[in-house]
């Protein structure tokens, strides 16, 4: 268990820490010299039948709240310090309404220098407290009465304490997330970072990401709760020897994540629940500049408020957060905001959706949306997400944001209320009607255009009454033709019931045409012209031929009358992808195609703009870049 420290300045949080533990959390040399904390200190204590407690003393000064939120955001139990002479103070109150923002329900109140006062003031003290508690969090947490220079009460703590850390264990759920509040580096070790586990384990040899940066980096060694360990897991302080090309104390700072390299997006826009302090003399309005705390991080941005204009002091609304600079943030995270000025706490609440769209940030739909995603549990809020128009969810996204591991993803969408299609989930009822619709508008078009093949993916998209996002349209069609209720034949979806046939001189002439496109020349095809002279046949006719076949699907015209096989376009393709794969930087440029594909220069710039136009390619000079949503533009063809 890992227990925080919270209180005004000079009310002995530093004093009683060492009184529990024996150890001086203050150990900075100015800390010393002027009597006060001024960073985070840390302090272990062995528990007798429990795990280490580990202790994170924070600052009580009021210019040093930035810090004290960097210390508490991870903790499991609070220790609220509030001295007995002189009874609740400004910061007692600051740091008790971050500790409630933080929904932090576990904790005690120690009352410290008890030795100072009778027994009056130490009753009206304790009154005081209850009252300040009542709305809070830590409503009816126990209050004791300690002394760290006579020792008296020390021992009721230690055991509350012991008591608490055995009723504490969080489940090491999740994909691993450790928020960073210290960096160094130790000689003949190199770069260590320390801070708390917030889910999921690690262990020495894994490979971990440094968020929002990205830097990659490698478990060398670990420490959990201040020992040697095999492993750190959520709820334990850690420190992490980590080793990489990059790596050094200043490329990780105190706001960064050490995570799996799956949970690493950051994000500038945060979809919350916030709730706006009731001591706040005025309501704020939209477009509020703030502080945001989250974690261990410190960024400054916007509130923009989806509920109304305003929101009044104690009021609660969906709010989205505009960031100034990205951070890591997940579904559940709890963040506490402060004013412009960061001298005062605002208000908090919790992480919904840390990837919200671009736009329609307050539609109604959007809010509902929010209102689904907001269930604690992973599998409510999916079934909940799919009782919400479109009754869509992408899978890949709600993993992601939800922190889950293959194996807790696995099990929650197993029981779910949807039919999986590639990343997405489909309400039942919703694919019901997607699957009957798609089906009914090959049938309308087959009806209109008998002599067509069918329909490309995009134009079959466009032809629902309901408008899909592409990757989802293209995770139903594909389960579609998995299941044969629609057939892919090139480029073209069709009805299984539906079928092309060229004229008995048009199959004559395309038979003598077809092996001049076959595989010895299938990367260079002879044009039009060239074939008409081959064969005696006019080039008029021949071209008339290969653009019927092109609307079958059969061809594909990559530049002015010339056209290729489709398979071989698709091959082309699968070439072009792989040459952007082997190279470091994802792209590949003319001369090395035209090389694997041996066509000639003039060709190959030919292929690589028809490339261009299509979308399958992304150029910049004379290089060129794979979008991978765009591979399977003219099928698949995986050749060795």
């Amino acid at each position: 268990m890992i227990v925080g420290t919270a209180g005004h300045i000079d009310h002995g949080k530093t004093a009683l820490v060492k009184a529990l533990t024996g150890i001086d959390a203050d150990r900075l040399a100015e800390e010393k010299r002027r009597g006060i904390t001024i960073d985070l200190g840390f302090a272990y204590q062995p528990i007798e039948g429990a795990e280490i407690l580990g202790f994170i003393d924070v600052p009580g000064h009021e210019r040093f709240v930035h810090t004290m939120l960097a210390g508490v955001s991870g903790i499991d139990a609070v220790m609220l310090v509030i001295a007995a002479d002189d009874g609740i103070m400004p910061q007692t109150r600051e740091h008790l309404q971050i500790v409630d923002l933080l929904g932090l329900d576990r904790g005690v109140v120690a009352l410290t220098k008890r030795d100072l006062v009778g027994p009056d003031r130490l009753a009206e003290v304790t009154a005081d407290i209850r009252n300040l508690l009542a709305d809070t969090s830590l409503a009816g947490a126990e209050i004791l009465p300690v002394s760290s220079v006579t020792g008296d009460g020390v021992a009721d703590l230690a055991l509350w304490l012991q008591l608490a850390s055995t009723e504490t264990r969080r489940a090491a759920k999740g994909r691993f997330r450790l928020a960073v509040d210290r960096s160094f580096t130790i000689a003949g070790a190199g770069t260590v970072v320390t801070g708390t586990v917030f889910s999921g384990s690690v262990r020495a040899g894994d490979n971990v990401l440094v968020s929002p940066s990205g830097l990659e980096a490698r478990v060398r060694g670990l420490r959990a709760q201040n020992r040697e360990a095999e492993s750190g897991v959520a709820g334990q302080r850690v420190a992490l020897n980590l080793t990489g090309p990059r790596v050094d104390k200043d490329a990780i700072q105190r706001g960064d994540w050490i995570l799996d390299p799956a949970a690493h997006r950051p994000t500038e826009r945060i979809d919350v629940h916030l709730k706006l302090l009731k001591s706040e003399p005025k309501a704020i309005r939209h477009w509020l500049p703030v502080h945001v705390h989250l974690a261990s991080a410190h960024a400054t941005g916007r509130v923009a408020l989806l509920e109304g204009e305003t929101l009044a002091p104690g009021e609660e609304a969906l709010a989205q957060l505009v960031l100034d600079r990205p951070l890591g943030a997940l579904s559940g995270d709890r963040f506490v905001l402060r004013d412009q000025s960061a001298q005062r706490t605002l208000g908090g609440g919790y992480v919904i959706d840390p990837f919200p769209p671009a736009r329609g940030r307050r539609t109604p739909e959007r809010r509902a949306w929010l209102d689904a995603e907001r269930a604690a549990d992973p599998a409510k809020a999916l079934t909940r997400l799919l009782g919400v128009d479109p009754g869509i969810v992408d899978l890949t996204t709600f993993r992601l944001r939800r922190n889950l591991t293959p194996d807790e993803a696995a099990a929650i969408e197993k029981d779910a209320p949807m039919v999986a299609a590639g990343a997405f989930g489909f309400a039942a009822q919703r694919w019901t009607g997607l699957r009957q619709q798609t089906l009914d508008a090959l049938k309308t078009f087959h009806q209109k255009n008998p002599e067509l093949p069918g329909l490309q993916v995009e134009k079959l998209r466009q032809a629902m009454p309901v408008r899909l996002p592409v990757p989802a349209f293209a995770a139903v069609a594909e389960v579609l033709v998995r299941a044969k209720s629609i057939v892919l034949d090139g480029v073209w979806y069709r009805l299984p019931s539906h079928s092309v046939r060229l004229q008995p001189d048009d199959e004559k002439l395309w038979a003598r045409i077809r092996p001049m496109l076959g595989a010895a020349q299938r990367f260079k095809p002879p044009r039009v012209r060239d074939i008409g002279n081959e064969i005696g046949v006019p080039e008029v006719k021949v071209r008339g031929l290969m653009k019927r076949l092109t609307r079958m699907g059969q061809v594909v015209e990559v530049a002015h009358d010339h056209f290729f096989r489709t398979q071989a376009v698709a091959e082309m393709i699968q070439i072009a992808d792989r040459l952007a794969k082997a190279s470091a930087d994802g792209s590949f440029n003319a001369a090395a195609f035209r090389d694997k594909v041996d066509n000639g220069r003039k060709v190959a710039i030919q292929v690589l703009e028809f490339f261009d136009r299509h979308g399958v390619t992304i150029r910049k000079g004379d290089i060129r870049k794979i979008r991978p949503d765009r591979l399977g533009l003219f099928g698949r063809h995986d050749a060795a």
